[in-house]
Order: structure tokens, then sequence, then C-alpha cells
């Protein structure tokens, strides 16, 4: 506890004014997760196969998997383009949370995604559980992470999320620094200050309820119309609320997921419908943590 204290208040009644640009109610942050090739894979030289975020619920984790590694491989082949494509048309800017392996493996996806304005953020080294890993490991896999989205994107990154991090992830972060923010935190829809090894260090919350995840979890999305559906009812509540307390709507994106073809369309009626609204600050991760900075820096 004295490594992770548990803040269970927050901000609480007394919560700052966001001031977004031009008087925004709503910050929409897009995030599409861009992992395949990173997970758990036993050519990769691990001891099971991935079992997380796959079409296939409950598949087998001993012994190489041909099937999923065939279904997260759709996610680099076919799926990012297929999201990216829907970005483009809706003129919307968003933020790649990509993993150093599959920026090695398969790098013209970020290259491009960098190309068209989105930023390219780390989402460490593997798609893979932390807890547990060498400490002196995952520190050289944060480096790995950083040269290959710079080699491939023309620009090192300025935000971090890990995902499923290890108690020690957060500190390494700070430690390695050139960082504004992390998202490995789901308590809130606003940014936060902590402090991380002995300096003030920026949250940029995240989420898990408003993304594409539910598809492959068994309490989840079915069809395009329940993704959505959810995704609209989430804006208009912000939206709502945003009269008086503006904040962050984040949605999460995955290639293999969304990137389907009877999915796809969800997003696109979603993207549709905030189009209509005024209002909204449709912006990067790293936008949201440099206002933050700015308007609201640490005390």
């Amino acid at each position: 506890m004295d490594a992770h204290p548990r803040d269970l208040s927050g901000y609480g009644r007394d919560r700052p004014a966001a001031d977004w640009p031009d008087g925004a109610r709503v910050a929409l942050s897009l995030v599409l997760n861009y992992e395949e090739g990173a997970e758990r894979s036993v050519e990769h030289g691990d001891g099971e196969s991935e079992t997380y975020l796959t079409e296939i619920a409950g598949a087998p984790r001993a012994g190489r998997d041909l099937i999923t590694e065939s279904i997260y491989a759709f996610g680099g082949r076919v799926g990012v383009w297929r999201v990216l494509d829907a970005l483009d048309e809706a003129g919307t800017p968003a933020t790649l949370f990509a993993c150093g392996q599959t920026v090695e493996l398969n790098p013209d996806p970020v290259r491009h995604a960098a190309a068209r304005g989105h930023e390219i953020c780390s989402h460490g080294y593997r798609w893979i559980d932390y807890d547990g890993v060498d400490e002196e490991v995952e520190r050289d896999h944060i480096r790995r992470t950083i040269a290959a989205i710079e080699a491939a994107a023309g620009a090192r990154p300025v935000g971090w999320y890990t995902g499923r991090v290890s108690m020690a992830t957060r500190r390494l972060v700070a430690e390695e620094g050139g960082f504004l923010y992390d998202s490995d935190d789901y308590s809130d829809e606003l940014p936060f200050w902590v402090e991380a090894a002995g300096r003030p260090h920026l949250v940029v919350p995240y989420t898990l309820d408003a993304n594409d995840a539910r598809f492959a979890t068994p309490n989840g999305f079915r069809t395009a119309d329940d993704f959505a559906t959810y995704l609209i009812d989430a804006f208009e509540a912000l939206w709502r609320e945003g009269a008086t307390s503006p904040g962050i709507m984040n949605v999460g994106l995955h290639c293999r997921l969304v990137g389907r073809p009877g999915r796809i369309d969800g997003l696109r009626r979603f993207l549709e419908h905030v189009r209509g609204r005024e209002g909204v600050w449709v912006a990067r991760r790293a936008d949201i943590a440099r206002h933050w900075i700015e308007r609201h820096p640490p005390a």
C-alpha cells in the first residue's frame, strides 16, 4: 500500500474546471490498440499461446495455437486499415497504443497513422501481463518500445499505456523520462497528478467499458448496434453533464475486434452522431495532457 496507495475520493465534489478549448463540453479521445504480433506466442518464445481478447473464448494455452495466431494476424493485415479508413472518413484524430514488438514486425500502419496526424503512444513492448516480469526486463522493454516507435513514426512517443502493469511500471516510466502522461488508470474522467519516481506525474485515465474489448467478453457487445448504442448513450450523458462539469470520453478500439466488417459500422455510426454535435473537442491524448499541464499544473 505504501507503493500504490488507493485514492478513493479523487477530486470529490470540487472537480476542477477542465476549460477545454472553445468551451467544449466533452473531450473525446479515440484510442486504437495496435497489439498484433506482441501477444503471447510459442513462436516468439513464450511457453503458451494467447487467450485474451480473441474470438475464441477459453482457447487452449499450452502449445502453439495457429488459430489464435491467425485471428491476431487479421488485426495487422486487415483490421487496422479498416479502422484507420473509418477515422479518415470522419476526419477524426486518434491515439494509437502501439506495442513495440508489433511496430517492429509491421511498421507500415504506424508510419501511415503518424503521417495522418494520429498520436503514437507506447503500449509496452509485448502485449503480455507484466506482473512478475523482472524489473530490469521491463525497463529494457520500455526503451525498446520507444526506439521502435521513434524509428517507425519519426518521433519519440510522449505517452505510455501498458494495460497489464506490474507494481513497478509507473515508476519505471517516470524514471525513463520524456513522457507527458501515462494512461494505466480507469478511476476518473479527468486527468490528475500523482507522484512517481519522486516527481509529479500526469495520469490521463482510460476506459474498459466504452471499449470494443467487450466484443470478446461474456458480458459484452454482440452486434455493431450494441456498440454504437453504448457509445452514444455514454456520449450523451457526458455531453449533458458537460454544461457544468466537462470531462473526457474515452473510446477503446482494437484492430482485430472492431476491425471486423460486422462491427466497424458501429464505430461509424458513433462518429457520425458526434459530428453533428457542438461542444466536442476530439483530441489526441497528448493534446489533452498538454492542455492539462498548461491549465492545471501540479500544485
